[in-house]
């Protein structure tokens, strides 16, 4: 049991609600930051009590900004915590958050969890975490529920928004102009989804490349073809692009020749 669970267990300050299994996630991806000089961000406010689990684990150099909507949480306010009344899913509100506080190294999404609030989050606020820093989005089952207007591959939910983070951080490797890099793929470092959980570490990238140490066993099958073998290969090699670029277009199986 990790230090997050054991302060959970043993709370008897404000309330607090988790799903147990996110304590070691929060741990696996937060324990870098403990006892360091850093911003922390949460959406969903509640009672204040994951604020003070924060502020427990983190120490008191962090200094941690919350965001909810409800105007009695504006009460939980305590030394290193604030705390701003608002919609996650108003652009204006959370534009001019940026505004007050700095760049941040932590942002937890425990918000509304409907995928409007989701969604507009993730795209105001994603830019605002550090180089170095951890986008936490948690409570993504709620695109699977009806109530918070998800369902499973239903356009428009929070999953199905996010799957294309995974194309955006191997951009690099594209070859089609429908898939180019972008800020995502030079700003994130990984991708982690657990069990309602989706995790972002950023971190600046550049175009990864490979290299080969040591020395060869044995001649490879190419080294060792004629010319006209060899020839003959790359015409079937060009044939069999062409046929794969028109499969790739219209989105069917590739064709392989072996």
């Amino acid at each position: 049991m990790n230090e997050l669970e054991q302060y959970f267990r043993q709370n008897n300050k404000r309330l607090i609600h988790k799903w147990i299994h996110y304590f070691d996630i929060y741990d696996r991806h937060f324990a870098r930051f403990k006892a360091k000089e850093i911003t922390i961000l949460e959406i969903g406010v509640y009672h204040g009590g994951s604020l003070q689990m924060w502020k427990h684990y983190f120490g008191d150099k962090a200094k941690i900004y919350g965001i909810d909507i409800n105007p009695q949480c504006k009460e939980m306010e305590e030394e290193n915590v604030k705390i701003f009344i608002g919609s996650q899913s108003d652009r204006k509100f959370l534009r001019e958050i940026k505004k007050l506080i700095p760049h941040v190294d932590i942002l937890i999404d425990d918000g509304g969890h409907m995928m409007t609030q989701q969604i507009v989050s993730y795209e105001e606020l994603f830019d605002h975490v550090k180089a170095n820093g951890v986008y936490l989005c948690e409570d993504i089952h709620t695109s699977y529920r009806l109530k918070y207007g998800g369902g499973y591959n239903r356009k428009g939910t929070f999953i199905e928004y996010s799957k294309i983070f995974i194309d955006f951080l191997n951009a690099y490797h594209s070859q089609q102009n429908a898939l180019k890099i972008n800020r995502f793929t030079e700003s994130v470092d990984s991708i982690h989804y657990y069990d309602s959980i989706l995790v972002i570490e950023k971190r600046k990238r550049e175009k990864p490349h490979d290299e080969k140490t040591g020395t060869i066993s044995f001649l490879e099958s190419k080294q060792k073809q004629s010319r006209i073998v060899i020839m003959t290969e790359k015409i079937s090699y060009v044939f069999i692009k062409i046929i794969n670029i028109t499969l790739r277009f219209l989105k069917l199986p590739s064709f392989i020749w072996k």
